[in-house]
């Protein structure tokens, strides 16, 4: 297998403060802060990681049988306001050889004055069969669900939107085969189609169910020891339209202490009335 060398990673950059002398507290200001400048390390770091995409250069190491990880997060409040928010998450992966599985699933529940704000649930399959070094069979699964979406609020009913506007479930399965075009220290080019069929329920119940085909590709290209450029592109074709979406990213090594990821992510969706939707995006990890 194809190794590449990346920047360092990201807890070698990652920025870190020293842990204050008292107890943080909610009055000060300064626990606020500090979750805050965390929240932003945290998505910094994970849109580096999301390009080093250890997948690109074949199929990686993987530990042999069955491994995950499960996490949960709660917390409660009294007194002016009441309210209660559940966070569970669970990621389990099997590898028996060339097959190599994985399921994942997130539920984030909320409520406030015993009212429910919150009910969302969202689940993946994904599934590899490496036939060889550049062959490959995929399975894609995945299910969301709101359990508001049932519901309108204040803003959707002044807007003039109805339940038909809201999606309650949404959910695709898919599978198809992959091919490694390029597969080198500096390029390594993969792409995979496939066909599967798509479910969408809306807040009125009413449903659609769909013949699809996905066209997905992935891109890395080492331009020197500092500087990659990734672009990843997806295309989902049905009946009721076609959408597409391609994220392109350059990222630089600029010191041992200080790596950037600039992207640009391109949303296509010719259902809609605006169709295409693009964000620019800048991440910094930096440390001294």
């Amino acid at each position: 297998m194809k190794k590449v060398a990346l920047f360092a990673t990201a807890s070698a950059l990652s920025l870190s403060l020293a842990a204050p002398l008292f107890a943080q507290t909610e009055i000060t200001g300064i626990r606020a802060v500090e979750d805050r400048i965390e929240d932003l390390q945290y998505d910094a770091n994970r849109d580096m990681n999301r390009a080093r995409d250890e997948f690109r250069f074949g199929s990686p190491d993987q530990r042999q049988g069955l491994s995950g990880s499960a996490s949960l997060g709660f917390s409660g409040k009294t007194g002016n306001n009441e309210s209660q928010e559940l966070a569970i998450g669970l990621r389990i992966r099997h590898a028996a050889g060339p097959f190599v599985q994985t399921i994942g699933a997130v539920l984030d529940y909320a409520e406030s004055n015993n009212r429910s704000t919150k009910k969302d649930v969202f689940a993946i399959y994904d599934a590899n069969y490496y036939f060889n070094d550049k062959v490959y069979g995929f399975i894609l699964g995945r299910v969301q669900s709101d359990g508001k979406a049932d519901e309108l609020s204040a803003d959707q009913i002044a807007a003039g939107n109805t339940l038909r506007d809201n999606v309650k479930r949404d959910a695709f399965l898919g599978f198809g085969p992959g091919y490694r075009v390029v597969n080198t220290d500096d390029v390594a080019w993969r792409v995979q189609a496939g066909i599967g069929i798509s479910y969408l329920q809306y807040g009125d119940d009413s449903s659609v169910t769909e013949e699809t085909g996905i066209v997905s590709s992935r891109l890395f290209y080492k331009i020197n020891d500092n500087v990659f450029l990734t672009n990843d592109t997806d295309v989902l074709k049905s009946d009721t339209a076609l959408r597409a979406n391609n994220d392109f990213g350059v990222n630089f090594k600029i010191s041992d202490a200080m790596s950037t990821r600039v992207s640009y992510l391109t949303e296509y969706n010719e259902s809609r009335a605006i169709r295409t939707d693009n964000k620019l995006g800048v991440s910094i990890v930096f440390g001294f």
